[in-house]
């Protein structure tokens, strides 16, 4: 079996199922119409599904517009809702099938896998020629043996079949260039017929690709994340330690990063990880260590050291302000990082939960996730402005915790004259100190004297 090669199979349309239209779903699917196929995705949710079928799409990502609209004009991206309907491509039926539904997290930190088990079993009873049913939620290892599993009970005509793993590497924010300019395309199989489909499907996309067993590839995926959020947590420790002693985290990334051994990517201290995936996967992968055998204390330091970033905000503001109850302290960006609109464990969630236990009045602006940011039980209470100036109106402190390229652009003189009291507290280190002390407030930044 071929271990790493860049791609140069010759492009090929095939009629493609994607089972599932959220972030990762919605993204390949109209990736992959991008790339030529005939794309239906497939989602039960009725008002999302109304909402893609008046050509909009519901989630904020640069890019996918574009290639959302182009796509569906051009008669290869559509929208069904149940699997039956999505795998029939007028009297032909489908001959890949990408299963991107959500695998949420339980309390233990195992993943939910029963959307994975209905769909496989959906398509097992809808397949009338070989298919290939492609794993592309993030799940962890075993779960393709569980799929195949599945398939046979359900697959009643003995339709031939292969079950191959394609982890994601999405990260929002520029997840159409990390599909269709990607660092590497994973697949794990285990047959040379699902890998030469593969092939075929990714033939547009010139990238290396890395092909494993179903297993190696499943475990690629949590690791790669696992690892990224070792190195976000190793940075955010180093920061903690700066404050102490008083060097400057920064300078100190950054000649730990021009190491090549090391990069400099992930190495930007602030308030923690957040969003769908890092949390996640992380969680998902000790368990899975645990339930094999192993105690992967490395992860459960990450996570801890993790929790510990997010009470950056709340000790600052007792530093600087003492008595906290009947204070007004505004927060600049909620989603838990720029160009999305995902508020799925972002760390300005945990955030407002600490300043609303100490009786802290919070004003919130976001330029994008406002409206998910409402619908938010954690979010009761909080007032929710119409922009950066509206939200320091009258404040104690600003903090700012999402660095959207509009707080840079911040006019800190009428700012100044907006708060209360001057205090900016820089929870992921946007702002050059001298320039806003310069402006006569009180600055803080995570691990910067």
């Amino acid at each position: 079996m071929p271990i790493l090669q860049k791609s140069n199979a010759p492009m090929e349309k095939f009629n493609i199922c994607v089972v599932g239209a959220g972030y990762v779903g919605l993204v390949t699917g109209t990736c992959l119409a991008e790339l030529g196929h005939h794309v239906v995705c497939v989602d039960s949710d009725p008002a999302k599904l109304k909402t893609l079928r008046a050509r909009k799409i519901p989630i904020y990502e640069p890019g996918l517009d574009k290639l959302f609209q182009h796509n569906i004009k051009e008669g290869r991206l559509r929208f069904a809702a149940s699997i039956p309907e999505g795998m029939d491509f007028q009297g032909r039926v489908a001959q890949v099938v990408f299963i991107a539904v959500g695998t949420p997290p339980r309390h233990d930190g195992s993943a939910d896998l029963s959307a994975v088990e209905a769909a496989a079993e959906s398509v097992a009873k809808h397949m009338r020629d070989y298919t290939v049913l492609v794993d592309k939620s993030t799940v962890p290892v075993e779960t393709g043996e569980w799929v195949i599993r599945t398939v046979d009970r359900f697959n009643k005509k003995g339709v031939p079949y292969d079950v191959v793993s394609n982890p994601e590497f999405l990260a929002e924010g520029t997840a159409v260039t990390d599909f269709l300019k990607p660092d590497r395309v994973v697949f794990g199989v285990s047959s040379p017929r699902a890998e030469a489909v593969m092939r075929k499907v990714y033939g547009g996309i010139k990238a290396p690709i890395l092909v494993t067993d179903v297993k190696s590839a499943e475990i690629i995926k949590h690791a790669s994340n696992s690892f990224l959020a070792a190195k976000i947590s190793f940075v955010n420790a180093v920061a903690a330690v700066c404050e102490r002693v008083g060097a400057d985290v920064t300078m100190v990334a950054k000649g730990m990063g021009l190491d090549h051994r090391i990069g400099n990517l992930f190495l930007r201290p602030g308030l923690g990880f957040g969003g769908f995936c890092f949390p996640k996967d992380l969680e998902a992968f000790y368990w899975l260590s645990r339930q094999k055998g192993y105690d992967f204390q490395l992860l459960k330091a990450v996570k801890d050291i993790n929790e510990y970033s997010k009470t950056w905000v709340l000790r600052k503001v007792e530093e600087n302000l003492w008595n906290l109850e009947g204070k007004t302290v505004a927060l600049l960006g909620l989603a838990f990082k720029p160009n999305t609109d995902d508020m799925r464990f972002a760390p300005s969630v945990d955030i407002v939960g600490m300043l609303k236990a100490r009786h802290v009045n919070l004003r919130v602006y976001d330029p994008v996730s406002m409206a998910n940011a409402r619908a938010l039980p954690a979010m009761k209470g909080v007032k929710f402005c119409r922009d950066a100036y509206d939200c320091v109106k009258g404040a104690d402190a600003a903090a700012l915790i999402t660095e959207w390229p509009e707080f840079h652009a911040l006019d800190f003189k009428r700012v100044h004259r907006l708060m209360r009291i001057p205090l900016i507290l820089d929870g992921r280190n946007y702002y050059d100190p001298a320039a806003v002390r310069a402006a006569g407030f009180t600055y803080c930044s995570v691990g910067r004297p």
